[in-house]
């Protein structure tokens, strides 16, 4: 039976591949867990998730569900009763297809100011928000990095909405903290790519170059180079942006702060997968070719805006105010790809 003395937090979007990594650590440390679904017909695949990832039988009892929608108001209060905390990591993922840039922006937005005003009215101590780095590091052709916590994303440049609708978001967020905030404290994670173990059928866009590699769909790759980051380390560092005194009104940068090409993680693959990375791509596409290709195929207009970036970061900021200490980025990326052979076999089996 769940404690009723131990403090409760609430995680939106409960199924995501973030959000479950963040419900195992919490469940681990002692806390009850209330997790948002878009459907309850998600329960008994999120306890799954939960328990795939180390949690024991007697922890999962600290887990329960509401159903809520970042698009409507219904159940918002009740989701955030007597929660402590909230971690808001439900947001729209990135729809390839879209006809407005608003089909994303409006709902990151108002999804936002809705977690934020019902955790207001519950009297919530603090709200940590799951941003990314496309609120800190796009749209800026002639920047030098590392990119750092006082960056923010030009929304005028020509960016991928989705990369618009955090930066957009997150703006929103710390607007209404400073107008109508009342005493709820807010803090922000701006993950960079998230690798790692998956433990369910979710996961990161990041995650799905591996799996488009390892199946052999990719025969070369765009010449990108960004930062990456594991997802076990992301969710360690929204529950410390959570408790940490130091963390409150503060942005913090998920990342291992290692620069890598996509090349370089199709050779990671190679080096530690064996054979099961034979169909894993060798050679890069000239920018010229990708992004002509974008004008034709939606799949790579975000890619598109990416080509020639620098997108380095540094993660100097989490490290000394919070003690945080990120695993190495080749850690993150072979746990992907050994999820990733898991679920290709799997799929092959059925």
């Amino acid at each position: 039976m769940a404690e009723l003395n131990k403090p409760v937090v609430l995680v939106t979007g409960g199924s995501g591949f973030i959000a479950v990594h963040i419900i195992v650590q919490l469940l681990e440390k002692n806390y009850r867990v209330r997790a948002t679904l878009r459907s309850m017909g998600r329960q008994d695949e999120v306890k799954a998730m939960v328990l795939a990832g180390g949690v024991a039988n007697i922890n999962i009892e600290d887990l329960s569900f509401v159903e809520a929608d970042l698009t409507s108001d219904k159940n918002w209060n009740q989701a955030v009763k007597e929660a402590d905390y909230v971690i808001h990591v439900a947001s729209p993922t990135p729809n390839r297809i879209y006809k407005d840039e608003n089909e994303m922006i409006q709902p990151a937005r108002e999804g936002v100011l809705r977690v934020l005003r019902a955790a207001r009215k519950a009297g919530v101590k603090r709200v940590v928000l799951t941003s990314a780095f496309g609120a800190i590091g796009v749209g800026h052709k002639q920047h030098t990095g590392p990119y750092t916590e006082e960056d923010w994303s030009n929304t005028e440049a020509n960016i991928h909405p989705y990369q618009k609708s955090k930066t957009l978001a997150e703006r929103a967020a710390w607007e209404f903290i400073r107008q109508e905030g009342r005493g709820l404290e807010l803090s922000t994670v701006n993950p960079v790519g998230v690798m790692g173990p998956i433990l369910g059928k979710d996961y990161s866009h990041s995650n799905e170059i591996v799996r488009n590699m390892l199946e052999g769909k990719l025969k070369s790759v765009p010449k990108i180079y960004s930062d990456y980051v594991d997802v076990r380390d992301v969710a360690a560092l929204h529950i410390l942006a959570m408790v940490r005194p130091e963390a409150n009104g503060e942005r913090f940068i998920a990342s291992s702060a290692e620069n890598l090409s996509t090349l370089e993680i199709a050779g990671i693959l190679r080096k530690h997968l064996g054979q099961d990375a034979e169909h894993v791509p060798t050679k890069e596409l000239p920018n010229l070719f990708v992004r002509a290709a974008a004008l034709f195929n939606p799949q790579l207009r975000m890619i598109a805006t990416l080509l020639g970036q620098d997108m380095s970061t540094s993660n100097e900021k989490a490290k000394r105010l919070l003690g945080w200490n990120p695993r190495p980025a080749e850690e993150a990326i072979i746990a992907t790809g050994e999820s990733m052979l898991s679920i290709i076999r799997e799929m092959k089996r059925r």
